[in-house]
């Protein structure tokens, strides 16, 4: 079996990425555009069973699933809280490293929007997306469309 395309080009793809994550949040840097992305990811996770969590990071581009699974200690025991409105996730996105943290009021939106736009396959995020809490579908919603 050959190598899987999507491992091979990881590392042009995740570049590309986070360059239309920083343009898209108006960021000066790449450094900047991780840790936003990093915290949209993470707040996401918060949110979810380690079973959903795992089915979303499944669908995700390699090197944005890393960054998704990346410090995660999950209890398998916990019941996740539901989604709150995306006041209140703005607020969890911006408490992430908060001496740190530049994400935009934008961040969850522009997020989305650049992973719209990124070689995960739109269907197979919709799937999953649609198979979780509510609130997950909205949370990834960009405000636009972008097809």
């Amino acid at each position: 079996m050959p190598m899987p395309a999507e491992y091979w080009n990881a590392s042009k793809e995740f570049e590309a990425f986070m360059q239309d994550v920083r343009d898209t949040c108006m960021l000066q840097t790449h450094h900047q555009a991780y840790h936003t992305l990093r915290a949209v990811l993470h707040v996401f996770r918060s949110h979810l069973s380690v079973n959903q969590a795992l089915a979303f990071a499944g669908i995700l581009p390699p090197v944005v699933r890393a960054i998704f699974v990346e410090g995660w200690q999950p209890d398998v025991n916990a019941s996740p809280s539901g989604f709150p409105d995306r006041s209140v996730l703005q607020t969890e996105v911006k408490s992430i490293r908060r001496d740190h943290n530049l994400a935009p009021d934008s961040a969850i939106a522009d997020v989305a929007a650049a992973l719209r736009r990124s070689s995960i396959d739109k269907h197979d995020l919709d799937n999953v997306l649609n198979r979780l809490p509510d609130g997950a579908v909205e949370f990834w919603c960009t405000g636009q469309n972008i097809d």
